[in-house]
């Protein structure tokens, strides 16, 4: 009976034993740093994981991430040093460097967020409104970046937050600037290809008018050569008919009579009333071709 007693009591503090040394002891992941808290006060940082030992019941854990932390703020109206308005769309990346000072004056990753998110607002009309829009959108935009995240580093180090990158995610005109601007470019454009379509008529009116005169000085010209060659042609055939006549008279009317036969004697389409003695038909009644001598009178 009394060992059962005494066995009791042993199971008891063993227990108790127990339930101190789990209280007791915490483990921080790699991902973490801890802050041990008694009474609501800091009183340790420990940085590097591991198993760790703390006052039982009386001191607290709170973790803080040591990884890159992301602040994504809503997109902003910007005036640049041009007076145009800007949509700016950033966020920023941070971690938490002095978890000491970082739960002294934040106390979680919310608060740090909203705190990061006014500055980081603020940085951007600042640094921005010093600059054109051209150098926001295209020509100096890295270097505008990164004037905001030194700017957003120097005020977050009060916080015990170091801030890795800011980046510009987008920055444009505001709507209704948008559609104006597309709208003056789609004349302009519009303008130039009326212009271009101008440009090509005219250019095309020129070659056709090119075309037509060239056309119409080739057609002279070989006009005017054929004119010529059929001149010289008809001369060369007109001495050479004078040179047959001159050589044989006889033959030459009896040959030019044929190709008036021909000529005139179609098949079909001919219709003459003529003598049969008269003088285009005298080779038909002597085929020297000479007329026929008078019958004597009686």
């Amino acid at each position: 009976m009394k060992l059962g007693f005494v066995g009791g009591v042993l199971l008891v503090l063993l227990l108790l034993a127990g339930a101190v040394a789990y209280s007791a002891l915490f483990t921080v992941n790699q991902t973490h740093q801890a802050l041990v808290l008694r009474f609501g006060n800091p009183v340790r940082v420990i940085p590097e994981p591991g198993l760790n030992f703390k006052t039982p019941f009386i001191d607290n854990v709170v973790y803080v991430d040591k990884r890159i932390l992301d602040l994504e703020n809503p997109a902003q109206e910007v005036i640049a040093s041009d007076q145009k308005r800007l949509v700016v769309d950033a966020f920023a990346r941070y971690k938490i460097t002095d978890p000491l000072k970082y739960y002294q004056v934040l106390g979680s990753v919310a608060a740090a967020n909203s705190q990061l998110g006014t500055l980081l607002n603020a940085g951007l009309r600042r640094v921005l409104g010093e600059a054109t829009f051209s150098h926001v959108v295209r020509d100096e935009r890295s270097v505008l970046m990164g004037r905001i995240r030194e700017a957003l580093d120097r005020d977050a180090q009060t916080y015990g937050i170091a801030v890795v990158d800011v980046r510009i995610r987008r920055a444009d005109l505001p709507e209704q600037n948008s559609q104006a601007v597309y709208q003056r470019m789609q004349t302009e454009r519009q303008r130039e290809a009326a212009e271009f379509r101008a440009l090509g008529a005219q250019r095309a009116q020129e070659i056709r008018s090119r075309a037509d005169r060239d056309v119409t000085v080739l057609v002279a010209d070989a006009t005017s050569r054929a004119e010529q060659i059929r001149g010289e042609g008809d001369g060369e055939r007109n001495r050479i008919f004078a040179d047959a006549f001159n050589r044989d008279a006889d033959f030459f009317a009896f040959y030019r009579s044929m190709q008036a036969y021909e000529t005139g004697l179609r098949h079909n389409d001919t219709r003459m009333l003529l003598k049969p003695d008269s003088e285009f038909f005298r080779f038909f009644v002597d085929p020297s071709g000479k007329p026929r001598e008078a019958a004597p009178a009686r």
